[in-house]
């Protein structure tokens, strides 16, 4: 909640102005009930017209300046409230583009994703409606209390009686519905990591024929909701029934009360009337706070889940420049790496160094450590042991900015935008068409674009579905290439290409990015045999490093994957 109250800091002003707006409005309601109560009691019996409509406009008067003030005062509750949750929204945004991905694995996607929408709209609306209801009720109910106090104590106290009911009650089950909305917010997780799973492996469910299956996983998902929101809602609304309860047994008891009075000439018939309406006046300021702590519940439940990623302290801090001298462009110095503290590493003990414009080739199979290797010299994790070093500079000590600026790459599962062929290759950066159609080039993308009638205008769809999987990386290589990259990684990026395409990209990187250290992920043999230094990993640990002549002759698992790809023991003998 202190970050909301952080973010209305500078509508402090505006919140002023609309709270003595609304307050001026809700006064002139207030003296309604008491004007009539003059008018039937004293200047109606004098019969005396020019008072009678004196009054009347007096009254009319009032309406009109309570109506206009609560509806300007909302219109700057509104902008109030749209403001503070476009500028929570966005830094939200913000804060998550800079979470670690160690960070983001914790919160999981799914939550991030209903943080950023459902959460902001609850706490849209508690802005939203605390300003409306927070300033109105609260002077309703006090203002009602004191008028009616003032114009007939004795039964203002037989309605006071009920009061302190009424506060136990709401006090009660609002302590009880704010961890019901946040389960309930954690269910809306749950149900949008559903939706994004399937949306994402609609092709795969359609094609194994587990559309069923999907159903019921989502309608146990979305059970779940229900049962969660049914529970929270559930609990809030027993407040209404038990205020009007209260308040309606307080309103028995003064409307007997009234009548003895009257009948004894204690009190007049036009008190009893307003004073009726200041407890019709007083119910429903109840009820509006009762609402107004429902939606209060709801709110600072989803402010505490914003909170949370806001408050997330950086996690990759910048460290103190570190700088060797020793002639290697990238070097990896006994790093090892866990993704989850207390289990295996996922890569230990790894070395190697590159000089400028050598390539380095891993392989290796399936959950060796490959990838993580990226993602350490990256640094969207930073290692647990060893030392990464970009031209002598430990990556600790290199600003995020500035070290992501030196690379080019296309990971193992990269995503397409939903926009043309040439935005999604410049990606919003300055490059040149010219260095555009270079790197089209250089990634053998060339030959398809020419192909389609709108060229590098050609409109792709979500994740690039309407492009084959070859297409698909050449156009991905096309973005890493296009910047001209100091350091470019290709992580199991040419899969899909067939061998000639595949060919014809290393000829074209071996011409055209001779200044460039490249780090090729790679499943086949062939598309790393050229490479100057090939890495041999299994179970996150080193097994081979060298040329593919020396791992042919040294190291046995890689003889085995390049006799099996490549068709025979002697195979690199031909190249």
């Amino acid at each position: 909640m202190k970050k909301v109250f952080f973010y209305l800091r500078p509508h402090v002003p505006r919140m002023i102005l609309g709270v003595t707006i609304k307050f001026t409005g809700t006064i002139m309601d207030l003296f309604l009930p008491w004007i009539l109560s003059y008018l039937i009691d004293v200047i109606v019996p004098r019969r005396n017209m020019t008072e009678i409509l004196f009054y009347g406009f007096l009254m009319l008067l009032c309406s009109v300046i309570a109506w206009t003030g609560n509806v300007v005062a909302n219109r700057m509750a509104s902008k109030v409230a749209r403001d503070t949750t476009q500028r929570l929204r966005h830094d939200l945004f913000q804060r998550i583009s800079y979470l670690s991905c160690r960070q983001t694995d914790a919160f999981t996607i799914a939550s991030l994703e209903s943080r950023l929408t459902s959460d902001t709209y609850n706490v849209h609306q508690m802005i939203g409606m605390m300003q409306r209801l927070g300033i109105r009720a609260p002077i309703l109910l006090l203002g009602g209390i004191t008028m009616s106090m003032f114009m007939e104590p004795v039964l203002t106290l037989v309605l006071m009686a009920v009061l302190p009911f009424v506060a136990v009650t709401v006090f009660s089950i609002s302590r009880r519905g704010i961890p019901l909305y946040t389960q309930l917010q954690q269910a809306v997780d749950r149900m949008v990591r559903v939706v994004r799973e399937n949306a994402s492996g609609i092709r795969v469910i359609k094609a194994l024929s587990k559309t069923e299956y999907e159903k019921n996983r989502f309608k146990e998902a979305n059970k779940n909701i229900v049962e969660k929101e049914t529970k929270a809602s559930v609990t809030m609304a027993a407040s209404n029934p038990l205020m009007n309860l209260f308040l309606n047994v307080g309103l028995t008891l003064v409307v007997v009360a009234g009548a003895f009075r009257v009948n004894a000439g204690k009190t007049q018939t036009g008190t009893i009337l307003a004073f009726l309406t200041y407890f019709t006046i007083i119910l429903n300021a109840m009820l509006s706070i009762n609402r107004m702590f429902m939606l209060f519940s709801k709110g600072s439940a989803s402010a505490r889940r914003i909170s949370e990623v806001l408050d997330t302290p950086e996690d990759l801090q910048l460290q103190k420049k570190d700088h060797q001298d020793s002639g290697y462009h990238v070097q990896f110095e006994h790093v090892s790496f866990t993704y989850h503290a207390g289990r295996p590493e996922v890569v230990s003990d790894i070395s190697f160094a590159l000089k400028k414009g050598e390539i380095l080739g891993i392989i290796g199979a399936t959950g060796c450590g490959k990838s993580t290797i990226i993602n350490l010299l990256i640094r969207f994790y930073d290692a647990d042991k060893g030392t990464i070093r970009i031209n002598g500079d430990d990556v600790r000590g290199i600003p995020s900015e500035e070290l992501h600026k030196k690379f080019g790459i296309v990971f193992q599962n990269d995503v397409l935008f939903a926009d043309t062929l040439e935005e999604n290759i410049r990606f919003g950066r300055q490059i040149s068409r010219e260095e555009l159609n270079n790197a089209v080039s250089s990634a053998q993308a060339e030959p398809f674009i020419r192909e389609l009638a709108e060229g590098m205008d050609y409109r792709l769809a979500i994740r690039g579905s309407n492009l084959s999987g070859g297409q698909k990386q050449r156009v991905l290589i096309s973005r890493a290439l296009a910047a001209k990259p100091e350091i470019l990684i290709l992580d199991d990026s040419s899969s899909a290409l067939d061998y000639q395409t595949d060919a014809r990209l290393r000829q074209a990187l071996a011409k055209n990015f001779q200044g460039t250290t490249t780090i090729i992920v790679a499943q086949r043999a062939s598309s790393i045999r050229h490479a100057d230094h090939i890495l041999m990993l299994e179970n996150g640990r080193e097994i081979g490093y060298g040329t593919h002549r020396e791992l042919m002759a040294s190291c046995e698992p890689y003889r085995k994957i390049s006799i099996s790809q490549m068709g025979g023991e002697n195979d690199e003998a031909s190249v």
